[in-house]
Formats: C-alpha cells, sequence, structure tokens
C-alpha cells in the first residue's frame, strides 16, 4: 500500500524536525512521491541547505501535516514529540534509537515510535539521498494503546520510503538495539582507539589495515556528537550488553591462550554458521503467502498481530486492513515469505485468531 492513497487522494503533508542526514533523506523521499514537505531545525544553516538540497518545500511549521517525523538527536526528541501532538492533528513518529524514554508519551494514540536502521558516513542534510532507507530495517515500537489506523499509516508510509518494517516492544528494542547497534559502534571507537594509539610506534600499522578492520571499524567514522545522549537513555541496555561482550571476550581469549584448537573452530563456526542465517530481503512477489486474519474492531489488535511477527522471526512484505461495511470486524491481510507462512499462521492460531493461508501465483 502506497503511503499517498491513505490520504483521500489529496497531496498529503509532511513536517520534518531536524533537517540533518536522516530527516534530509525522509524529506528528500517523500517529496519523491508527491508529498508537500515542511522542516524546521534549530540550525537555521542546515533549513536553508535542506531547501536548497530539496529536502523541504518550505521552512517553517504546519499545522496542516499529516505526518510528522521528529528527527532531533536523541536527547531533544520527547520535547518535540510533544510540541509536535499539540501544535498539529495529524500522527507523530520519530527516529530516536532509544524508545523507553518516550513510553509515557506513547499512551497518546496519535503517537508511533519508530526507528530506521540506516545511516551514512556522511553527515548532516548535506550526505542526504531519497534512497538511504531502501532495504533498510525500520523498526516501529506500538504498545497496546497505540491506533490501529495510525500504525498501520505510519508504516504504509515507510514501506512506501522502501524500508521493510518490523514491529517490537520499546524495552525489546532498546535491549536488542544496545546489541546491534550501539555496542558494535562503541567496540568500533575502541579498536580505533588501540589502533591509533599503536600508530604512534608503528607507523606502518594502520597502513597494514585490511578490509576486515576497514569494514569492523567503518561506524567509528560516525560524528560523537550524538553518542553521549545515546548511552545516558540506554545506559542499563548497553552496559548489559557491554558485559555480555567482555565475558565473550574473555572466552575466545581463554581459548586462544590454551591453544584448544577444537574449541576455537566451534566458536568460529558457530559464528559464521549465524552469520550466513542472517535474513535477506524477499526475492520475487511469487515467494510471497497471503495470510487473512479476521480481527475485531479493537485497539492494539495490529500492534499485537505485527509485534508477535517479529517474536516468530517473520517478516512482513505487505500489510493492509480491510473494513467490514457491516458489524464490527475487519480483515488483515498480511504478506509473508512463503517459507514462513505457515509458523505465522501456527503463531496466530495459538493467539487466538483465525487465520487462512494461501501461496501467491
Amino acid at each position: 500500500m502506497a503511503g499517498t492513497e491513505l490520504f483521500e487522494g489529496r497531496p498529503p503533508r509532511a513536517v520534518i524536525v531536524g533537517t540533518g542526514l536522516i530527516g534530509g533523506s525522509i524529506g528528500l523521499g517523500l517529496r519523491r512521491f508527491g508529498w508537500h514537505v515542511t522542516g524546521r531545525d534549530s540550525d537555521s544553516a542546515a533549513e536553508t541547505l535542506a531547501l536548497e538540497l530539496g529536502a523541504l518545500d518550505q521552512i517553517g511549521h504546519d499545522p496542516e501535516a499529516d505526518l510528522t517525523f521528529v528527527a532531533t538527536p536523541v536527547g531533544g526528541i520527547s520535547k518535540e514529540i510533544e510540541r509536535a501532538l499539540v501544535e498539529t492533528a495529524g500522527l507523530v513518529t520519530d527516529v530516536g534509537s532509544v524508545k523507553t524514554p518516550m513510553l509515557d508519551l506513547m499512551s497518546n494514540a496519535r503517537y508511533v515510535g519508530g526507528h530506521p536502521m540506516a545511516g551514512s558516513e556522511l553527515e548532516g542534510v548535506a550526505g542526504a539521498r531519497a534512497e538511504l532507507f531502501e532495504g533498510a530495517t525500520w523498526v516501529l515500537t506500538p504498545t497496546v494503546e497505540t491506533d490501529d489506523h495510525a500504525l498501520n499509516t505510519v508504516r504504509s508510509v515507510i514501506t512506501m520510503l522502501g524500508a521493510d518494517v518490523v514491529s517490537l516492544s520499546p524495552d525489546r528494542h532498546d535491549a536488542m538495539v544496545a546489541l546491534v547497534s550501539h555496542v558494535p559502534h562503541l567496540t568500533a571507537a575502541t579498536l580505533m582507539k588501540l589502533a591509533d594509539e599503536r600508530s604512534t610506534e608503528q607507523r606502518a600499522l594502520l597502513r597494514l589495515a585490511a578490509g576486515g578492520f576497514r569494514d569492523m571499524t567503518r561506524v567509528a567514522a560516525g560524528h560523537p556528537g550524538i553518542w553521549p545522549d545515546i548511552c545516558a537513555e540506554n545506559r542499563t541496555a548497553i552496559v548489559e550488553e557491554l558485559d555480555q561482550l567482555i565475558a565473550a571476550l574473555s572466552e575466545m581469549r581463554a581459548v586462544v591462550e590454551k591453544g584448544d584448537r577444537d574449541d576455537l573452530v566451534g566458536l568460529l563456526e558457530r559464528a559464521r554458521q549465524a552469520r550466513m542465517a542472517m535474513p535477506a530481503r524477499f526475492a520475487r512477489p511469487d515467494e510471497l503467502s497471503e495470510i487473512r486474519v479476521p480481527i475485531p474492531d479493537r485497539t492494539g489488535v495490529l500492534a499485537e498481530i505485527t509485534t508477535l511477527a517479529t517474536e516468530l522471526d517473520v517478516s512482513i512484505a505487505d500489510i493492509e486492513i480491510a473494513h467490514s461495511a457491516e458489524g464490527r470486524e475487519g480483515v488483515l491481510i498480511v504478506l509473508v515469505e512463503s517459507d514462513l507462512g505457515d509458523r505465522f499462521s501456527e503463531g496466530l492460531t495459538a493467539a487466538g485468531f483465525k487465520p487462512s493461508l494461501r501461496r501467491l501465483q
């Protein structure tokens, strides 16, 4: 479902708060699909550049916005969400990498927490591009209070930008992102610190840094200014994952120190298999199955089903709600990878739903 189909045939309107790399890329992507985009930033030069680069139609505020994206640094997100909920009647989402600080705000049915797992070594709106989110994972963090229409609308717009959407509870998001994003960045920064300290004595060291080292430390080139807020807001989860990493490195150290070849190969083979099993995007439409799920007219049912898909490790390719002309029940139409259709259908049945499964031809 294209994001523009949800706005009664008129050009939809968006506000971007924070016109940096992510906000600028959202603006470029939305304008490519016919959206009218207004934006603002605490840095007037960033606003002007975003306008010049085509990420915005105009600078300022739009009370008629259908959707506001808050793309400021983590520390300022809550305040801007509150402001958008007051100053517009539309939906609000954000792109912050920490979600539990916004739990109280998620009681507002118009706010859907979000986090695109995308970025670039380039900084600011000068590095923005409309294709930044194509193939990227974009997490939404609905709660039982999230309005189904709001969740479906935000999800559809993000899918329009090319991202794969998954749903996680806010606390589970923060725990998982600590492992797959925050700790890797801190680890890369630490490796670069070690290499830099050694390079003062051995000037050839960084010249010898091969592809593996460069790939592993690439994220250390990101702007450091965002990390104090991230580490403060997600301190507990980050510290827990750092403890796990330190323990795992200690285990690896012990294996290397005692020269146990079998244990070493076992650890490396397990890592290899896990890396090879990482999920890929869908290939062709005929590799998808359609699952139709009758759903009651109650708040939170869409969040329940999409979060269940994530828990079952089932990626949703597309989703649509078909409302019944009579009664208080609709049908949720979900497209998933065919190999995972049975798993998702069985999970839905176990959760009390009555799904029907059909492979697309």
